[in-house]
């Protein structure tokens, strides 16, 4: 205890800042994504497809618009602007999700919110690198992600107290959610002070040939088992739409994001505390494993009961295996490249989560619910065949 203690004391004050800003925005971003999936099917008329294509670009786009925000931000040498930007646009997007008439409008919203999503997430990740002494590195990010996702626990809670205290009323819902958009903004504006940057060569373009050389090979590994383990987790809006066929009222349905969340923000940053000290191989072999399970769960489920472990389980999944991504990236590149490298992880990670929600999508309409989530499983058991493949410098710590 004493130990955790200490770690937690010498995390910087910087990643709290981030994290708690993290946490607002998460509250009212998922205020919304929590019934959106809902409010498309049952208020909008959409189809799955139509729901697994519009998350799976959304998401896809905010993972992707990350290399063109690294980059700036490491030719700049500055990243609290861009962070700003991306947090502001956030904000400006909950208004047009409670005004939306139809999918179009939806779509607009959901592409705003995840390009201003884009933009912050680079240089928000490449300030808790600079901040963060390398031995604590795992902690950092843990610790950032577990406030992060304490907001996407807490949003979710919120939006079902409103549910049923508005008798279901979504758009009202989305307007309760600007508040914590703005709290976001304010206290990354007055909160954070940028450190100053650590680059002290001549500055140039991040991703010319020889900079990019400079990542490495171990670098790009990386890279390519963060863009496996995506395609293999599709959107959680399915999670939303497989609750929905539990029969369960539907102000209700946003707790399986609650239970998700919560484990997620348990777990998160022991994990990323434990990834400091415990091969990365191991850490990440286990967080497949677990997805497994909650994919055979969420596939065999008949019950409200079977579909919260699942869901559980796969909130255990992404504090085992997200932070430690981020950590490891971050421990295998240059500092004045930390930004372009986040950016092309992202970049990498955001076909492959578009290609997985789009396949989800079609598998869900044609074949049934189930063989979505088999077919996550099949691919987890590949990935697990080709980390074999990996070299040893890319997976310990």
């Amino acid at each position: 205890m004493s130990s955790r203690f200490s770690v937690l004391v010498r995390i910087p004050k910087g990643v709290w800042v981030l994290g708690g800003v993290s946490m607002l925005m998460d509250i009212s971003s998922e205020m919304v994504h929590s019934l959106l999936p809902l409010f498309m099917a049952t208020t909008l008329g959409a189809s799955v497809i139509i729901i697994g294509l519009i998350e799976g670009l959304a998401e896809a786009t905010a993972l992707i618009i990350r290399v063109f925000s690294g980059v700036l931000s490491d030719y700049l040498g500055k990243r609290k602007g861009l962070a700003l930007l991306g947090y502001g646009l956030g904000a400006l997007s909950k208004p047009l999700f409670a005004i939306a008439s139809s999918s179009g409008l939806v779509f607009s919203a959901r592409m705003l919110d995840r390009v201003g999503k884009g933009i912050r997430g680079a240089p928000r990740d490449a300030l808790v690198a600079d901040v963060t002494p390398p031995d604590i590195r795992g902690a950092a990010f843990g610790l950032r992600q577990s406030l992060d996702t304490i907001g996407a626990f807490l949003g979710p809670l919120i939006a079902v107290a409103l549910m049923l205290l508005w008798h279901d009323d979504f758009r009202a819902v989305f307007w309760v959610a600007v508040i914590p958009g703005i709290l976001a903004l304010g206290l990354l504006f007055f909160g954070l002070k940028e450190p100053r940057s650590p680059i002290t060569h001549k500055r140039s373009n991040p991703i010319k040939r020889e900079n990019l050389a400079r990542l490495g090979r171990t670098y790009w590994w990386v890279v390519g088992l963060g863009g496996v383990f995506t395609l293999a987790r599709f959107s959680e809006a399915f999670l939303v739409l497989r609750a929905q066929q539990m029969d369960i009222p539907l102000a209700l349905i946003p707790l399986v994001m609650v239970a998700m969340n919560l484990i997620y923000a348990v777990s998160a940053y022991p994990s990323g505390k434990l990834s400091d000290r415990m091969s990365h191989r191991t850490m990440l072999q286990g967080g497949l494993l677990v997805l497994i399970v909650a994919d055979l769960v969420l596939a065999l489920s008949t019950h409200w009961i079977g579909i919260l472990a699942g869901v559980a389980l796969w909130g255990l999944h992404m504090g085992m295996t997200q932070g430690l991504l981020a950590a490891m990236i971050a421990g295998s590149t240059p500092t004045d490249l930390r930004g372009t490298a986040f950016g092309m992880f992202s970049l990498v990670s955001g076909v492959a989560l578009l290609l997985a929600s789009l396949g989800a999508g079609i598998l869900w309409e044609t074949l049934g619910a189930a063989s979505t989530f088999y077919a996550g499983a099949i691919i987890c058991l590949v990935t697990l065949c080709g980390m074999r493949l990996a070299p040893a410098s890319c997976l310990k710590p």
